[in-house]
This record gives structure tokens, sequence and C-alpha cells, in this order.
């Protein structure tokens, strides 16, 4: 942004260097920078008027009281936002920024924020309660009671001479005509509107013949729709036995009574057909259920003829079928005697085998078997042993000879001897003896018993003649 309000432009036409002078878009825009700094967000209160809407989105119109009006601009990155159609004549509250359109040197209002004057103190309102009903449990789904699929009567809590009143009845002729209907009147709006909905709804709950419950009424402002806001109401609702459908104004319409009901509808006609069975589909039903039980009764009736037929070809004479067995009988007879003949053949047939083993095993000629049988074993023992004898002996002289090529008496037969201490053991070095020792020379044809005069070892030895 350029800032020349410290160094303003000479007028050519006055050499007069000590005047500030200004240019017209100059002071437009120190006009606009000191009521932007000085005049930040604030909240203004006014009617609506000369509201205009050009093609690039934004919105221009006149705020005024009665006695003043500021133009006021809102632009389309900001109106895309407001939940309500701004009309000339209406009463709004506008959060905006001062500001100051430099071309023309309009004083204006920027808007960032509108809404419905009044509203702002009733949308907090309803959200204090919905969050204290909310920490209550009261929108739990767990304490909603179930719809009945066919209700046998219905209940209506709603004013007996406005449109949701039409509109219910309407759609329940056209749905579901059957279908009983009681209504409890009461106001929908005004001072004793709360209390008339409260009294209505713990009427229904007396009487006890209505097993579903509407409570509705037709669209408006919220300050139409607020008795269904009011924490009185809410609490009538979720005390309430019945099963409540709660249809209040249009579809963008949510009261604090939607969120306690055992259920919502957008509208007084959806809630009627929430409550109602649609008539057509039942009876679309009711005919697909009475084509299909016709057609299984055809078809029953059908295979039934023709088991009848069946079971009819198969019906015979009682003479028939005593004929039947009796030749049946006199088969089985026939086979039995068959059968007899067969039996007595292998019995007489085994009898015979019997005979022939018995006296192929009489105890003579056992014992001549046996006997046989015992010289020939004799034999073959005597053979075994004469052959077994003839090994081992053979064995034992090859054993001998091995025995006494290895045998130390072959060895002192070329001069040796065996040294022997008193306790018999070997002595096979010179450690083994000591002086004055006893021992036991053994040679090949004696013993001799010597003392141990002394000992002395190989390397001290003095050899001698022998030697």
């Amino acid at each position: 942004m350029e800032n020349n309000l410290s160094s303003p432009t000479l007028s050519p036409t006055n050499p007069s260097a000590g005047k500030q002078i200004f240019s017209v878009s100059q002071l437009n825009r120190r006009a606009r920078q000191l009521l932007e700094t000085h005049l930040s967000l604030l909240w203004v209160d006014g009617e609506v008027s000369n509201l205009s809407r050009p093609a690039s989105g934004h919105w221009y119109f006149t705020l005024k009281d009665d006695k003043a009006q500021i133009r006021c601009a809102m632009f389309r990155n900001r109106n895309r936002d407001v939940k309500f159609k701004l009309e000339s004549g209406q009463q709004i509250l506008i959060r905006g920024r001062v500001g100051l359109y430099e071309n023309r040197g309009d004083y204006q209002l920027i808007a960032e924020h509108i809404e419905p004057a009044g509203l702002g103190e009733l949308q907090r309102r309803f959200e204090r309660l919905k969050e204290k009903l909310a920490e209550q449990g009261l929108f739990s789904a767990t304490r909603k009671k179930e719809l009945p699929l066919f209700p046998r009567h219905l209940g209506i809590v709603t004013s007996p001479t406005g449109a949701a009143l039409r509109d219910i009845l309407h759609v329940l002729k056209r749905r579901f005509p059957l279908l009983p209907v009681t209504i409890y009147p009461c106001a929908v709006q005004g001072d004793a509107s709360v209390t008339e909905i409260i009294a209505a709804v713990q009427k229904a709950n007396q009487h006890g013949e209505c097993d579903l419950l509407i409570v509705s009424r037709g669209g408006g402002s919220i300050e139409d729709l607020w008795s269904f806001n009011e924490e009185a109401v809410a609490l009538a609702i979720a005390a309430s036995q019945i099963p409540v459908i709660c249809g209040v104004g249009h579809e963008t319409d949510t009261t604090i009574a939607d969120f306690v009901a055992d259920a919502r509808a957008p509208t007084p006609s959806a809630a009627a057909e929430l409550a109602s069975p649609d008539g057509e589909e039942l009876l679309q039903n009711l005919q697909a259920y009475d084509n299909w039980f016709r057609q299984r009764a055809r078809l029953t009736l059908s295979n039934a003829h023709q088991q009848l037929n069946s079971l009819r070809k198969r019906l015979r004479h009682p003479s028939d079928i005593i004929n039947t067995h009796s030749q049946h009988l006199d088969h089985l007879g026939i086979r039995l005697h068959k059968a007899m003949e067969r039996c007595l053949h292998n019995v007489e047939t085994r009898l015979q085998q019997v005979r022939a083993r018995h006296q192929a095993q009489t105890p003579q000629l056992r014992l001549s078997q046996l006997a046989l049988q015992l010289g020939y074993l004799e034999e073959r023992l005597s053979s075994a042993m004469d052959n077994t004898l003839a090994d081992k002996r053979q064995g034992m002289s090859s054993a001998m000879a091995l025995l006494q090529t290895v045998s130390p008496l072959n060895t002192l037969e070329r001069g040796y001897a065996i040294v022997q201490n008193a306790q018999g053991q070997v002595i096979s070095h010179i450690g083994d003896a000591h002086d004055n020792d006893k021992v036991a020379v053994t040679l090949s044809d004696g013993v001799l018993h010597c003392l141990v005069e002394e000992t002395v070892e190989a390397a001290n030895r003095t050899p001698t003649n022998d030697d």
C-alpha cells in the first residue's frame, strides 16, 4: 500500500512550501486508513433496504434505523455462509469493519457475518440446553424406544387448525386409512404452547389407547418453533411411555424435541409416513403371498393327484395278492427242501472224511510210525555225535600244538629259567628282588630254591669269563 501521508504533494499552482495539500485520492485513502485503524470489528443492528445482488455474487445494501443509514457490502466469499435468505425490510445483526470506498468517497460497512436480529441469543440458549440434555443422556440411542412396525392406534399432538395436521391426515389417508387416529390438540407457538404441548403428551400417555405418538407442527422462524426448544417440553417427550416421532418444521429446522424423541422426521408429512405402514405395499405383499399360496396349493394338489393315480395303478385284488404269496411260499418250500438235501449231503461227506482220518490215525499205526521215526532219529544222533567228537578231537590237537609252540616250558628247554619270589610272583626286573630274598628258580626239569646274596644292575655288573 502506498503511504504518502507524511509527504503530501505540493500543488504546482501554489508554490507555498509551508502548506500541506492532499489530492482527493490521498485524502480518501487516509480517511480509509483512519477508519480501519480506529474502528475494527464491531456489531451493528439495523434494517435492510436497497438490497442488490449483481452477477459478481457480492451483496450490496443499505442498513438503516429511524435516524440514519450506512452503505454495506458483503463479498461472495463471506455471504455464501449465510444460512437464511436476506431480503429488504429484514432486521439484522451485522458483524463487520468500517471502511471507505475510495473511488466514490463513500463511507461503508464491510460485513463478515449476518444473522437475524435476536437470533444470536436464541441460538446460544439452544446450544446450552442441547449440551445440558446430552450430558443427562436424553439423546442416547440406548434409551430410545423402538417404533411399532404396525401401530394399532396413532396419537397426534399438534394444532387442530394448522397445516401440519392436514398434511399428516392426508398422508395417513393415502398410505393406511384403516389406522385409528386420536388428535390431542394444543397450541404450537405462543405463551401457552409449552404448557399445552406437555399436557397433550401426558394426556395421550394417561389414556393408554395409542401405541405411537406424533408431536408436530409446520415450519416457521426460530421464534415460531421455540416452544419445541423448551426444556420442559423435551423432558415431557423423554418421559413418554409411548414411542414419540417428532416432525417439527421443514427439513432444515432442528429442535431440541427432535433429539429427545425416539425418532425424528424432517417434516410432518414425513412423520406420518414413518408412523404408518404403506397400504399399497402391504396390499402388493398380500397379493404376492396370495399368488404364492395359490401356486403352492395347485402344485400340492397336482402332486397328490399324481400320487393317487400311482397308488391306484399299484392297487391289486386280494386274490391276486394271495396267489402271489402262495406262489412265493411254494418257491420257498422248494428252496428249503433243496437246502436240506444239500445240508445232509455235506454232513455225510464230512462224516466219511472224519471216519477216514480216524482209521488212518489208529494208535497201533501211530506207534509204528513213531517207532520208525525214533530209529531214524537215533541213527542221526549217533552219526552226529561221532562227527562232533571227531571235530572236537581235531580241534583240541590243533590247540595243543599251538599251545605247545607258545608254552614257557619250551623256552626253559632252551636254557632259560623263571624266577619267582616267596609270594609266587614272577621277578622280571632287578628292582623286584632285594638282598636275602628267597626265590624259586624254575628250570625245564625242576625248581631251585635260592637266597639272593646281592643285586647288581646290568650297567654295574663286572663281566666274567662266562660272558
